[in-house]
């Protein structure tokens, strides 16, 4: 598993558009994926480099939230432009440190500038309104204006997209932005800071730290400083800085886990559906907050389905994500193997059936085979629980009530999938699958224009389209009586 060597940068903290190194001196290995072996290092901030961010934050926001919004818009897409144009660099990057292949990665940094741009211009359009008055001696203004300095913490599987998602809506609505970005994938995030370092951006209105999750975020999110949390990961996790922004009654956007249904009827294109959720599946190695998860697929057709699937993920070229050819990368840490270990030795012990896969491959690095998996029985842990790895489980059903049913007795509620050549049944899915966003006879495609978040316990607020900005402003009644 050979790959192009391409340099990796130390990685530090940024505090008013300066990199600096943590107060202390003190730094964390960065390990790559695929060999298991340090690439690099990142700064490891402590109290006071949080406190000279939060300090920057403010100031950048007193002048951000100045900024005319078509002013912010320019900055927003020059930044946009230069992410666009350092893709390929970013991408490698992006590869050494997470693992996932280099079209992937390329592809979510190409992404993330357009989630920026659309963001900026949507920023042009964050009206109030006007509302008639009972006495015609004054007026009424419903004003939309800027929360202020928001704190964001974000994941390793996707460092780009999730921070894009987040300061897309935020710099656009006025806010400054300080994110506590992922230490095992810290580089990729400075390099799209630097894009908006680079575009022109005011000191302080965008920051990047890293550390201890637990220290940053519990110092952060009671700050004064902080008006608003926005947090993508676990939902253990989610469910605990949710509690802590409650506590001190800040706003917060909450983007959690899933375990996404995919629900197969029994008259489905299965072409169509082995090749849309198949991909969907194994794309970044499974360590997908949307993945496709449960594939709940009717009786009549599950073998051949089942046959199809395993056929397609047998194709599947694994190995380091910047050698040519290259479909599947590693995992993006050895913690993610032990728990592949773990799911599938559970899964053999409840009845499933190994179609492929089913164990690590090789000893350096983080390679797992892509697993398919039958007749999973509903009380295995991978039908309980998010894989967030390589595993497809597949598990029959005789009625699409049924398979409705199985689809909602989960309390996660983010992503979901079906496929039906039938428009009554397209209409019972979309009315009763209990998700955040569902694609029916189609792979994800969370485009920025559309919602992205999910229900239950898979988190509240968006971090895509319109909706997104109403979580970065506070809404102010505003009248003014003639003297």
């Amino acid at each position: 598993m050979t790959s192009t060597t391409t340099s990796y940068p130390d990685t530090r903290l940024l505090i008013a558009n300066e990199w600096v190194d943590a107060a202390s001196g003190k730094t964390i290995d960065v390990i790559n994926p695929a060999t298991g072996k340090p690439i690099g290092k990142v700064a490891h901030a402590g109290i006071a480099d949080l406190d000279r961010a939060l300090a920057a934050a403010q100031a950048g926001f007193e002048k951000w939230r100045k900024t005319p919004a078509n002013e912010r818009a320019i900055i927003m897409r020059k930044a946009a432009g230069l992410l666009r144009e350092r893709a390929g660099d970013i991408g490698r990057i992006l590869t050494q440190e997470q693992g996932k292949p280099y079209v992937e990665a390329r592809g979510e940094a190409t992404a993330g500038a357009d989630i920026i741009e659309w963001f900026a211009d949507e920023g042009r359009r964050l009206y109030g309104r006007i509302v008639p008055s009972r006495n015609l001696n004054a007026s009424q203004l419903v004003m939309k204006e800027a929360i202020g300095p928001v704190a964001a913490f974000t994941p390793w599987n996707f460092p780009i997209n999730q921070i894009v998602r987040k300061i897309g809506a935020a710099l656009a609505s006025g806010c400054s932005f300080l994110c506590k970005a992922p230490e095992e994938t810290p580089a990729s995030p400075a390099a799209l800071m630097q894009c908006f370092v680079d575009a022109g951006i005011p000191p302080g209105v965008v920051g990047l730290v890293y550390g201890d999750p637990a220290e940053i975020s519990g110092y952060l999110i009671p700050h004064p400083i902080i008006r608003k949390v926005t947090f993508t990961g676990s939902t253990p996790v989610g469910k605990q800085l949710a509690s802590l922004a409650g506590l001190h009654m800040k706003r917060a956007t909450m983007e959690l886990g899933g375990h996404a249904p995919v629900i197969v009827a029994a008259d489905a294109d299965i072409t169509l559906a082995v090749k849309a959720a198949g991909a969907a599946k194994f794309r970044n190695a499974g360590q997908v907050c949307i993945s496709p998860t449960r594939f709940l697929v009717h009786n009549s057709i599950r073998a051949e389905f089942a046959k199809a699937l395993t056929t397609q993920t047998e194709r599947l070229k694994l190995g380091d994500g910047l050698t040519e050819g290259t479909t599947l990368g590693p995992l993006a840490n050895a913690r993610r193997i032990g728990a592949m270990d773990k799911i599938l030795a559970d899964a053999r012990k409840a009845g499933a059936k190994v179609l492929t896969g089913g164990e690590r491959v090789g000893t350096d690095g983080n390679f797992f085979a892509p697993t398919v998996l039958d007749e999973v029985p509903l009380e295995a842990d991978v039908f309980n629980n998010e894989p967030f790895g390589p595993i497809a489980a597949i598990r029959g059903f005789d009625s699409l009530e049924e398979a409705i049913a199985e689809a909602n007795r989960l309390p996660y509620g983010l992503a979901g999938y079906a496929f039906t050549q039938s428009i009554k049944n397209a209409h019972m899915l979309a009315q009763q699958v209990e998700v955040g966003m569902l694609w029916i006879n189609q792979p994800a495609a969370p485009t920025p224009e559309m919602p992205f978040g999910g229900v239950k316990d898979s988190g509240y607020g968006s971090e895509g389209g319109p909706e997104a900005m109403e979580g970065y402003v506070v809404t102010k009644a505003v009248s003014i009586m003639a003297a």
